[in-house]
């Protein structure tokens, strides 16, 4: 059986906490060095969003003046406070003061407070300040967790505020063979095949989502891997072909182009598709409950599609387990028998009830 080594994060540090400590300090330092973690901010955020009261109060102590002010922000931030700006204010003056300087923290507190100003309709100081931090971040801290976030916010920025191409050529900043977190690029081919699949650029728009299935994997975000797997299903099932080379082989070849060259035509070697569809089933969670049950809907759709519907004959057997109405109704139409339809028409009915 093959072995998954799960990389080593702030909340595996909490678990450890939790099934060896308490222990003192320098026991945590030795943690700290073995399992190669960037800094106690990090760590002590973990802390705090997983409820961990008596270790946060003991790394809370470890912190400089700057990443204080900033696990204060956070603390803010998790009781409901979106009154924030001049505690950003506040804190970003004491990241830049020449005695207790952080121009790290001082990045990422930019972009925070980007962030805010977005939530408050201000975009131009919102963009100013996500440039700024992106910059900075770059410069002090590649492809850190920082960097990484302040990418993706620039790109979701510019994407709300209708430049998706320029959205694209951020995301293309974030580099497959790089130092980026797979979770970091999974994010952004996901976002990249959205934005290439509508402009109509097929091939790009089924690499892309490839690529994001293949890297969420890979960070072991299982939900993220099965939406790129079926977005790469979805744009790949009009362009079959059984001669096709594999997609992988055409992913590792594919080359920038210029403008005058023609996009590659989108064919794909069925036995990919059955490939991505077999790891999203496998990997679909367990029940079948929840009101809103995007990964079903994709799954039943394209199922009914490549004529498999008969791995969801349990789904199809529950009625009473789905909560989701759309989903219903998908499964409502999937089939000609009356008794089907009628179980199925009843389930929707008590779903769409209006109280």
């Amino acid at each position: 059986m093959t072995q998954i080594d799960v990389p080593n994060t702030p909340g595996k540090f909490i678990s450890r906490w939790r099934e060896q400590g308490p222990v003192d300090f320098s026991t945590l330092n030795e943690w700290k060095t073995e399992m190669k973690l960037e800094s106690w901010l990090m760590i002590a955020e973990a802390a705090l969003f997983l409820d961990a009261a008596e270790l946060f109060e003991m790394l809370n102590e470890q912190l400089s003046p700057a990443e204080q002010a900033t696990i204060g922000l956070v603390r803010r931030r998790m009781l409901g406070d979106n009154m924030l700006e001049q505690a950003i204010n506040d804190a970003i003056s004491i990241a830049k003061n020449p005695d207790t300087r952080d121009l790290k923290l001082e990045g990422r507190l930019r972009m925070e407070r980007g962030l805010t100003r977005f939530e408050n309709g201000d975009f131009e100081g919102a963009k100013d300040d996500l440039e700024w931090a992106e910059l900075r971040l770059k410069s002090v801290a590649k492809a850190s967790r920082d960097h990484d976030l302040s990418l993706l916010n620039k790109a979701a920025l510019l994407l709300s505020t209708g430049a998706p191409l320029m959205a694209l050529h951020v995301y293309a900043e974030i580099s497959r063979n790089g130092d980026h977190a797979q979770e970091t690029i999974a994010i952004s081919r996901l976002g990249a095949s959205r934005i290439r699949s509508s402009l109509g650029h097929m091939f790009d728009a089924a690499r892309h989502a490839w690529n994001a299935h293949e890297h969420a994997i890979r960070a072991f975000q299982t939900n993220m891997a099965i939406e790129a797997g079926t977005l790469f299903i979805e744009l790949s099932l009009e362009s079959m072909d059984e001669s096709a080379e594999r997609m992988q082989l055409q992913v590792d070849n594919a080359k920038p182009r210029t403008v005058e060259e023609d996009e590659p035509t989108l064919l794909v070697n069925p036995k990919d598709i059955d490939g991505v569809f077999n790891w999203c089933f496998n990997n679909l969670p367990k029940s079948n409950s929840g009101e809103h049950r995007p990964d079903l809907r994709a799954m039943v759709s394209i199922a009914k599609n490549l004529a498999k519907l008969e791995q969801f004959s349990e789904l199809f057997a529950e009625p009473d387990a789905v909560e989701d109405a759309t989903l219903a109704a998908m499964i409502q139409v999937c089939s000609d028998d009356s008794g089907h339809t009628k179980i199925w028409g009843d389930r929707l009915s008590v779903l769409t009830l209006i109280d």
